[in-house]
């Protein structure tokens, strides 16, 4: 029923962390699933392999280092679930939020389920710095403003779909970066797709990979880009006939 795509670069240690703890709560709960690590390249000697199938996963690698974009996007056209989820290798919100997601998704019919931070109900910018509190907001304001139409929590690591809608969306996405979130997100929105947004509340906060300075600029140079892709006709819909 359902697929987790973890991605994963040098993520071996924090994997081995959450990993159980994922796999735990979903045999627990009876929830048909599949998890499917990829590792984006990563020069470790098969450490996250080992983790992966340890905890009987699904292991994919990409040949080098790409992006979470790439990873994500490999993870999800693997994927054989009817609903499909990503999230970071920390599994950074309670576990819960997977069974709400699949309750947007199957009964409630919805597209497309994305976590939002910045609703009443969740808990998340409280328990990060204020330098990665600023630089998020900063970014999903602008996003919000110029580019997905007032959705402004684009980065949220928690996103869920449809299997047909994920295959459609991952097969024209281009961003290997960090703002393939918003290319999803434009393309959904363009597509007319129900999106759903639910609240999060952060379980675990551990290091990211990010460096503010340097993929901050490359994704407002993705977020261009992908402006430019749209005008080029490269998100048209696949000719399914």
């Amino acid at each position: 029923m359902l697929s987790i795509i973890l991605p994963s670069y040098k993520g071996s240690d924090i994997l081995s962390r959450n990993l159980p703890l994922l796999v735990e709560y979903l045999n627990k709960k009876n929830i048909g699933h599949e998890i499917i690590v990829v590792d984006d390249g990563s020069d470790d000697g098969g450490a996250t392999q080992h983790v992966a199938i340890t905890n009987n996963c699904i292991f994919l690698q990409n040949e080098r280092n790409m992006g979470k974009g790439a990873a994500v996007r490999n993870g999800m056209l693997h994927a054989k679930g009817e609903y499909r989820i990503f999230t970071d290798a920390d599994i950074p919100f309670e576990f819960d939020a997977l069974e709400q997601f699949l309750r947007y998704l199957d009964f409630k019919e919805f597209d497309v389920v994305i976590g939002d931070r910045t609703l009443p109900e969740s808990a998340y910018f409280g328990e990060i710095s204020k330098t990665r509190k600023f630089s998020s907001n900063l970014f999903s304001f602008l996003v919000g403003r110029f580019v997905t139409g007032g959705m402004f929590d684009t980065q949220c690591g928690l996103k869920g779909f449809k299997a047909a809608v994920a295959e459609d969306l991952f097969s024209v996405s281009r961003v290997n970066g960090f703002a393939f979130d918003v290319e999803l997100l434009y393309v959904a929105l363009k597509r007319n797709y129900d999106v759903k947004r639910l609240p999060v509340r952060l379980r675990t906060n551990e290091t990211s990979t990010i460096r503010l300075a340097k993929e901050g600029i490359k994704m407002v140079a993705d977020i261009l880009t992908l402006k430019l892709n749209h005008i080029r006709g490269k998100y048209k819909e696949r000719n399914t006939a």
